[in-house]
């Protein structure tokens, strides 16, 4: 049986949650931050002012109703203001999230609005992104700025200058999705800055995630779960949890796939949050069709194929990390020489140009016969290997090493490990 889905849990239950994983997440503070829910009766439900974050409960969850009575044991958010009125502005926006996650911030105190196009679905989901002027907080003035801004159907976020963010959802993880991914593109243009600048997908390029979806994918029935292929499953929602708690996956993106038996796989469903994944969701491919009810990731053929052209690999990962991201979409070369276990568990890393991945998908799975980890363009990282387990100690090596990277251009020019000493490791540690 799979999980409750978040949007099927009562509002103080979605608050909850929601707001849990952003205090966790390190995108708000103790005091900070504050997400409302309208229910269908008009009612608003909202985190309460000056509770802790980090220990807040269901019974904390403050109740407005429609005609302004207050129910529950605190004072609601001081900023009740600015959510009545994003919701009288926009009918179809039923859950609000604000907080002020450090690189939205950044350019809420620089003026500059993020330009998603760094990643394709990045746009897809974020979409064109407003900025309200100043106000103060808690205040009507601020109410109307923001509500101002939203009064644009173009935008479901919008920036708030000197403040934070603020972004609307037609359900609570629709919002959440959205400010995830808003931060995380922020975040990666700020690392990638550091690198050297970024490179940015034009509309062209954006539409050829929608247009890779997969399509006219064979399903098959009478479909057998022997106890293996279930542990399978169990193990591959743990990583998935754990690179979500690690900030290794975000909830919009990220795929794992194990190989069962001969080149049959389970790979992650399409359009669904990462964070909510639970065994049952898994796809099972077997003989290059999908087990029917289900839609598996829209990398799936570029997986099949990995596995058909290189029998020594028994698992995938295709995730964002935040750091490799930066190398992916500034152009800067992923340079793994800079401490030896680096380069033992990772050897070279080379970066392909975006859309390779869909447009000719042999050359790709040809090249992780000689590459353990790749690097695409504006896309993603794939992370090979023979277990889950040690494919997930990879990305995990991988992305140390792009944070100890982008952290060092702000010391000095990078020093690597020269060829003489790479030598060196390769007869120490029998790579070829």
């Amino acid at each position: 049986m799979r999980q409750l889905d978040v949007n099927l849990m009562h509002p103080v239950e979605q608050i909850n949650v929601i707001i849990g994983r952003i205090y966790r997440g390190g995108m708000t503070t103790t005091s900070g931050g504050n997400i409302s829910i309208r229910d269908k009766n008009g009612d608003i439900w909202i985190t309460p002012s000056g509770v802790d974050k980090g220990s807040l409960t269901t019974k904390d969850i403050m109740q407005v109703k429609k005609d302004g009575t207050i129910i529950g044991p605190h004072r609601p958010s001081s900023e009740l203001p600015f959510h009545r009125a994003i919701y009288e502005a926009r009918p179809e926006i039923t859950a609000i999230i604000h907080a002020h996650p450090p690189a939205l911030v950044a350019f809420s105190i620089a003026g500059i609005v993020p330009d998603t196009k760094i990643v394709p679905q990045a746009h897809h989901i974020c979409g064109d992104v407003g900025f309200a002027p100043y106000g103060t907080p808690g205040s009507e003035d601020l109410g109307e700025k923001i509500a101002r801004e939203f009064q644009d159907t173009r935008y479901r976020a919008v920036i708030m200058e000197n403040h934070g963010v603020v972004l609307g959802g037609v359900d609570m993880m629709d919002a959440y999705q959205r400010f995830e991914t808003l931060e995380f593109c922020c975040r990666t243009i700020i690392n990638a800055k550091r690198l050297g600048g970024v490179n940015y997908l034009s509309d062209e390029q954006v539409s050829q995630y929608v247009n890779h979806l997969p399509e006219n994918i064979s399903y098959f029935m009478n479909i057998d779960y022997p106890s293996e292929e279930r542990a399978i499953r169990r193990e591959m929602v743990d990583i998935i949890r754990r690179a979500c708690n690690q900030g290794l996956m975000i909830s919009t993106y990220g795929t794992v796939s194990v190989r069962w038996k001969g080149d049959d796989f389970l790979i992650t469903p399409s359009n669904m949050p990462r964070w909510d994944i639970v065994p049952g969701d898994i796809v099972q491919i077997k003989n290059g069709m999908a087990e029917a009810g289900k839609v598996p990731s829209r990398s799936v053929a570029l997986h099949q194929r990995i596995y058909q052209l290189n029998p020594h690999i028994n698992s995938i990962i295709c995730t964002q990390p935040i750091n490799l991201m930066a190398h992916a979409v500034s152009g800067s070369k992923f340079d793994v020489r800079t401490i030896p276990e680096s380069w033992i568990f990772l050897q070279d890393v080379p970066s392909i140009h975006f859309g390779l991945i869909y447009n000719d998908v042999d050359r790709v799975a040809k090249m992780f016969n000689d590459n353990r980890v790749i690097l695409v363009e504006n896309d993603s990282v794939f992370v090979t290997g023979d277990k889950l387990l040690s494919t997930f100690d990879y990305l995990e090596v991988a992305e140390f090493s792009a944070n100890s990277l982008v952290m060092a251009t702000s010391i000095g020019e990078l020093q690597p490990i020269g060829d003489e000493e790479i030598d060196a490791l390769r007869v120490a540690f029998n790579i070829k």
